[in-house]
């Protein structure tokens, strides 16, 4: 009887248990398992199937379930009541959890809780319709972009050896895309047995989540040797921040901050007066050291530019295009079918420009940003000219890989170009400046009249202008090369 039990429970373990050992294997390759990034991967794929659980559902409520009229209109209030205070408060986001470097682990375990709890007010919410949906989806918004700095700043303490920061980044990012991908279609089966079922399933999906953020090592809270950064494209303190030798204890923010002024030799020069003479020579020494906190180069913020007009124009896409599919399916298809194929191109172009920026190892990242957005310009003035189903995939594809491989090569050049003493600040402080630009195209793809070639000329103007404000500077930094040895 013993015997007989045994079996079948082993029966009906292996169907759970043979994919996890296989996902397990795959995840802690190369290092990946005792460095900590394998931990990181799983992380960040329940992260993303947990939130796609709760667009499913949000996206049921809000966009499905009523006329397009009225549906443009509640996506609008949407947008209101929860895009433009996360707006505000996304810039705060950052910073606020870049001075709390110790508690990183406890950090993502939050907001993972967060939005557990906010999962079930949501469940109950969107049943009913009442306006408690909008402020609980804020805090969604608000705890998943906590989540996506926290997660920026934590991948570069769990490199393993002989990695570069480009290839982590490709398969912790590639890992939530593929969780992503499996979860959407279960959240729209739980959405047909009910409204609250995707909810639930993110819920438990969260819950898991906060487990496996406390089972990261415990050298990701560790605030060692790090500094905050300044988003100033100044070659001066550029040169100054890496050649200086300075102690991260003796020098404080606030010196650091006022050496950076216009008035430097004003303010210093007071000062030194007031220390009287042996303290002035002290003061010296510490400016000598202290390279100040202007340390990202202009190849870095032309390069975030770049970024921040593709994430601008995918936010905008995605808007603009679930109403306009909506209204003008594509051929012989349903607005659902018509959506599903554009947004499995896009899933399936960004997965490709995860593969690519792994493959390529961060080689040139300036030529590869300004060649991959230039492509995605081309291809964005075709669709708005030849505006048709079969070109509205490709852009959707086309976008998709367009944004994975420049954020990668961003990446590479924060890695390359910017100290390591401020370099877990810069990752945060770029995804926070993405983020908002995702909004900034959100909330111009809602106003739109909806009319295919006019909408996809708007998208086409707004990557065109970043990628021709961008194209000669990162142009010269490539013929330049790395202002000091790239780490890798």
């Amino acid at each position: 009887m013993r015997r007989a039990a045994r079996v079948v429970g082993r029966a009906l373990r292996t169907p759970v248990t043979g994919p996890a050992r296989g996902i397990r294997k795959v995840t802690h390759a190369q290092g990946a398992g005792e460095s900590g990034l394998g931990r990181l991967i799983e992380l960040h794929g329940v992260n993303g199937a947990g939130d796609v659980m709760i667009t499913v559902a949000l996206a049921s409520t809000v966009f499905f379930s009523v006329p397009t009229d009225e549906a443009r209109g509640r996506v609008a209030l949407y947008l209101a009541v929860t895009m433009l205070p996360f707006t505000l408060l996304a810039p705060v986001v950052g910073p606020l959890l870049d001075r709390l470097p110790h508690g990183r682990r406890a950090a993502m375990a939050g907001s993972m809780l967060a939005r557990a709890v906010l999962a079930l007010v949501l469940s109950g919410a969107v049943a009913t319709g009442s306006l408690e949906m909008y402020p609980a989806a804020l805090g969604v918004l608000v705890a998943s972009k906590a989540y996506g700095v926290v997660r920026s700043a934590v991948v570069p303490r769990l490199l393993p050896q002989g990695f570069s920061l480009v290839k982590a980044n490709s398969r912790v990012t590639l890992g939530g895309l593929l969780a992503t991908g499996v979860a959407a279609p279960v959240g729209a089966g739980l959405q047909m047995i009910g409204p609250g079922w995707p909810l639930y399933g993110a819920c438990l999906l969260f819950l898991g989540g906060a487990f496996l953020s406390f089972r990261l090592p415990p050298k990701v809270d560790s605030a060692r040797g790090e500094r905050r950064a300044l988003l100033a494209a100044d070659e001066q303190h550029l040169a100054a921040a890496v050649d200086a030798r300075w102690d991260p204890v003796t020098t404080d923010d606030k010196t650091d901050d006022k050496a950076d002024s216009t008035n430097n030799k004003e303010e210093e020069k007071d000062r030194d007066g007031e220390r009287g003479d042996g303290e002035r020579g002290k003061g010296k020494e510490r400016r000598r050291k202290g390279p100040g906190l202007r340390t990202v180069g202009p190849a870095v913020t032309h390069a975030l530019a770049a970024n921040a007009c593709v994430r601008c124009q995918s936010g905008f896409l995605i808007f603009f295009l679930a109403f306009l599919l909506r209204e003008h399916p594509l051929t012989g298809q349903s607005a659902a079918v018509s959506l599903a194929v554009v947004g499995v191109a896009a899933g399936a172009g960004n997965a490709l420009g995860t593969a690519v920026g792994a493959w390529l190892r961060a080689r040139a990242p300036e030529v590869i940003i300004v060649t991959v957005v230039g492509a995605l310009v081309a291809v964005a003035v075709s669709a708005a000219v030849f505006f048709g189903a079969a070109v509205v995939a490709v852009l959707g594809a086309v976008a998709g890989f367009t944004q994975a491989l420049a954020k990668l090569s961003l990446d590479a050049l924060i890695q390359r170009d910017v100290p390591e003493l401020v370099r877990t600040s810069a990752f945060a402080r770029s995804e926070t400046l993405l983020q908002m630009a995702w909004v900034v195209g959100g909330a111009i793809g809602i106003a739109l009249p909806l009319r295919g070639p006019l909408g996809l000329s708007v998208g086409a103007l707004i990557v065109a202008l970043g990628w021709l404000t961008t194209v000669r500077a990162l142009l010269a930094s490539a013929r330049r090369g790395a202002s000091h040895p790239r780490v890798a």
